[in-house]
């Protein structure tokens, strides 16, 4: 979907089979590690996203090679010698152009990234990025709004204890770590499945790391010259996947979703059933059945394994024109209830307050003009526009580009009346 406006005509009970593709929140990441060794990746299960392509540009301004032989494949030729410099132009517009800070590190020793992009929803400061790259000896300038990142006598192993799980700051470095001298200890980690995909990725093309998958990464550095390109399929996209669940959640019916990971999934999974949905785990993916009217809970975000706070909009959608009273808290990231005004204007009832959102469940929503500030904020607009009487017109729609492919088709083959213009 290259258009601006979506078109949603209230759906009746959903019917159907989707498949979920590889993860956007993996795949700009494994992109970003190729940097640390020359050679030809071959990445599958690629979604068919506005960010990947954005990625690629981004790399082929450092000398990378990308091509796209079929929509799921991305295939990434990487340079003896690389320019570890990330523009302005290509980095402000994905927020994942700071994860090239930890390879370029690893491998060249020096990189300059101008300040990332990505979704407007609140301060995401990378602080905790730089704090642990110092420590292992990197030194860090901000110059005109670009990050001016040099390790004069190579990287080295720390211990190494994050204030919160960052995702991004376990990444980077992880990376780094990768081709750094000597063993890092990194504490608090970040445990998402796409987190994992990463250090499997890594472990892949030589890297040594212990503890995948726990709060506690160990990495022995190895030197970069030893590392080698692979073929990688990336981790299906729980996100997307819980997006089709919510779908089927607020109009009911049953469907399939393909790909779908029970184990990434568990804590939300266990909120829908308390919401009344059945949900099986069918070996190979989900099927999910919705009663008449879902019922209200309470919601709260956490770091994984808890309900990721890219869930949060689309279960408000749900709570929206659930059975009682639901409430949300947002624990990551402040800011990210912009989407709600959004949402009223549908005839949702709900009051925020600081980190809470109040969503008293109506029976149906009536459709209206809105806008879609981000990615989630624009899928939670889809869901609700679902159980919404009449059309509902979602402008700035290209950010669900970024995170949902074929959108439309998937939702059309399901049973959903949309359009795009």
């Amino acid at each position: 979907m290259n258009d601006d406006r979506f078109l949603i005509r209230r759906a009746g009970p959903l019917q159907g089979e989707v498949v979920i593709p590889g993860a956007k929140n993996s795949v700009l990441k494994l992109m970003a590690a190729t940097l640390l060794a020359p050679g030809r990746y071959e990445l599958t299960n690629v979604p068919s996203i506005a960010d990947v392509p954005v990625m690629a540009n981004l790399l082929q301004a450092m000398g990378v090679r990308a091509d796209r032989p079929s929509d799921d494949v991305v295939l990434l030729h990487v340079p003896e010698e690389l320019r570890p410099e990330a523009p302005y132009e290509l980095a402000e517009q994905i927020r994942a152009s700071i994860n090239v800070l930890g390879p370029l590190l690893a491998r060249c020793g020096r990189a300059l990234v101008a300040m990332p992009g990505g979704d407007d929803f609140g301060t995401r400061p990378i602080d905790m990025h730089v704090a642990a790259l110092e420590s292992m000896g990197a030194e860090f300038q901000l110059r005109h709004g670009d990050l001016e990142a040099c390790a004069p006598s190579g990287l080295h192993g720390a211990d190494i204890t994050l204030e919160f799980p960052s995702v991004g700051a376990t990444e980077n470095v992880v990376m780094a770590a990768v081709g750094a001298k000597g063993t890092t200890v990194l504490d608090n980690a970040a445990r998402e499945p796409e987190i994992v995909d990463l250090c499997h990725f890594l472990v892949a093309m030589g890297a040594e790391i212990e503890g995948i998958g726990s709060p506690t990464l160990v990495v022995h550095g190895v030197p970069v010259s030893d590392l080698r390109p692979v073929a990688h399929r990336v981790v299906p996209d729980r996100i997307e996947a819980a997006t089709y669940l919510a779908a089927v959640g607020v109009v009911g019916g049953d469907i399939t979703v393909h790909g779908a990971v029970a184990g990434h999934m568990e804590m939300l999974l266990r909120k829908l059933t308390e919401m009344g949905m059945v949900i099986t785990d069918t070996g190979t993916g989900l099927w999910a059945k919705a009663p008449e009217r879902l019922r209200s809970i309470d919601v709260a975000t956490l770091p994984y394994p808890g309900v990721a706070t890219d869930v949060k909009p689309v279960l408000t959608a749900m709570l929206s024109v659930a059975d009682g009273v639901g409430i949300l808290t947002e624990n990551l990231f402040a800011g990210r209830f912009r989407y709600v005004a959004e949402l009223v204007r549908l005839g949702a009832d709900i009051r925020t307050d600081a980190h809470h959102a109040v969503v008293r469940g109506v029976p149906r929503l009536s459709g209206a003009p809105v806008r879609a500030h981000d990615i989630r904020a624009g899928a939670s607009l889809v869901i609700a526009a679902l159980a919404a009487e009449g059309t509902t017109v979602i402008s700035d729609a290209h950010h669900l580009d970024r995170g949902y492919g074929d959108m439309a088709t998937k939702l059309a083959a399901l049973g959903v009346l949309v359009d795009v213009d």
